[in-house]
């Protein structure tokens, strides 16, 4: 029997043994989730970080302001979608880590970066929810 499911320790140690971890992540200010059409903006929300077996899953708790994305905003990679050639790419910590966290390729992540603006943690959300939906 595994006792009370509701045992915050019992939990937690259920959790080391399955090889999962969680961190909450202090300060955040803002996290914005973007659709073709609109984005999501949640103020000030709890973020937790659950990682299990060396992927991370990021959690977002609030409740979200939705904004209609404008037709003349740029939209990253132009009008084609391709990644448009930049003189100074990502730094090269930042490509090395999508690709780790990611399991893509040097060129796959140089992609999601530059779809991202530079930010390491959407490119590699972005890349594991395509993963998940092929």
């Amino acid at each position: 029997m595994m006792g009370n499911p509701r045992d915050p320790r019992q939990m937690q140690r259920m959790m080391r043994q399955l090889g999962m971890t969680t961190e909450e992540v202090p300060g955040v200010e803002e996290v914005i989730v973007r659709t073709a059409d609109q984005e999501h903006v949640f103020q000030r929300p709890e973020v937790t970080i659950l990682t299990v077996q060396g992927v991370k899953t990021y959690q977002v708790v609030g409740t979200p302001q939705l904004r209609s994305r404008s037709a003349g905003a740029p939209r990253p990679g132009g009008a084609t979608g391709a990644p448009a050639p930049t003189a100074a790419g990502p730094p090269e910590e930042d490509v090395a880590l999508v690709m780790e966290q990611a399991g893509v390729t040097r060129e796959e992540a140089l992609e999601a970066l530059f779809v991202a603006r530079g930010a390491p943690a959407e490119a590699i959300l972005a890349l594991l929810a395509r993963r998940g939906k092929g």
